[in-house]
């Protein structure tokens, strides 16, 4: 985490873990409140108990009750077996009620009941049951409004606002947006045993600039599909999808920098900077030593001069065995 805002989420997860109060997370869809309901678990000492999450926004109305506190054997037609609700597998661990805005009045009241004495009858029971469970919850909109609208219940609203966390959105701390490019990358390529792609700096500028209505959800969503579209080759600003592409051109200035350009910074020291337009021309093409060589215009000597100057071993054995270039310029480097 490296946004501000973020960071400081991070301080006060880490000190509210350890209490046993309701927490709370509101934000936009696609932001990581379930990421952070369970690292609010992961930090807390029911770390090695279950995490079940629910979404309320997917249970139809009519099957709520069930799935959350579980029925007996004959509660209802087609209930041929005790069955263990969502909230009785939580025991010892953490609940966590996504989009709990959604859910049904009448399961609402249930569900206070327990949050008042730790007890609940399953459907069609008459036996109390009792369950050691930590509820966290999250929602799009404050639960304020639902309860102006009569769709969440007032008492249920001051049980379940002990803490309450806004999480922000992507947009809002695009200084975690490089390193969650990077970490979702690392995860296609270990989900889908491919090679790692590198983005271009132009490249991770555009995903900088754009909006991300879907937040991180949408990012790893993109950053799957270029990552296997482009396996173990550059991911440049022409891989990404066009919507984005679009969207981020016309909000800001940072799509428009070309791919070839590479900022020579002159309080830097000169093997660096070499280093980094050899690294770059290698990207650009695609790991083709002989193009990468042809595309910055320069001799073999004049490459393994640059090479052994910035410590690019590799670079100065790749281009031993390429024929001798015309001597030119680095034409993909501009000063700042």
């Amino acid at each position: 985490m490296h946004s501000a805002s973020m960071r400081e989420l991070d301080r006060v997860l880490r000190v509210i873990a350890a209490r046993e109060v309701v927490i709370c997370l509101i934000g936009e869809s696609g932001t990581g409140k379930e990421l952070l309901s369970r690292r609010i678990h992961d930090l807390s000492h029911r770390r090695a108990g279950p995490f079940v999450p629910i979404n309320c926004a997917a249970i139809p109305e009519t099957l709520f009750e069930s799935e959350l506190f579980g029925h007996e054997k004959g509660a209802f037609t087609g209930a041929s077996d005790r069955n263990r609700g969502k909230l009785e597998a939580s025991s010892g661990g953490t609940l966590f009620l996504d989009e709990v805005g959604e859910m049904p009045l009448a399961v609402q009241a249930k569900l206070l009941r327990f949050l008042e004495n730790r007890k609940f009858m399953r459907v069609g029971g008459n036996v109390k049951i009792s369950v050691d469970a930590r509820v966290v919850c999250a929602t799009l909109r404050p639960l304020e409004d639902e309860v102006r609208a009569g769709r969440f219940r007032a008492d249920l609203f001051y049980r379940l606002q002990g803490i309450t966390l806004r999480v922000p959105s992507l947009r809002d701390r695009r200084a975690d947006i490089g390193p969650l490019v990077q970490e979702l990358t690392a995860q296609t390529a270990a989900r889908h045993g491919t090679t790692l792609p590198k983005f271009t700096a132009a490249a991770t500028k555009v995903l900088r600039s754009y909006e991300w209505p879907g937040n991180v959800r949408e990012l790893r969503n993109v950053v799957e599909l270029v990552c296997l579209l482009r396996e173990g080759k550059a991911v440049r600003v022409r891989d990404l999808p066009e919507a984005l592409r679009h969207a981020a051109g016309a909000t800001s200035a940072a799509g428009g920098e070309s791919e070839e350009t590479i900022e020579v910074r002159l309080d830097r020291p000169l093997a660096e900077s070499v280093d980094e337009i050899l690294q770059a021309a290698l990207v650009l093409e695609d790991g083709n030593r002989s193009r990468a060589a042809r595309r910055l215009g320069v001799s073999l000597r004049t490459m393994q001069r640059f090479a052994a100057r910035a410590g690019h071993t590799e670079a100065r054995q790749s281009f031993s065995h390429s024929s001798s270039l015309p001597p030119s310029h680095i034409s993909s480097a501009r000063r700042a």
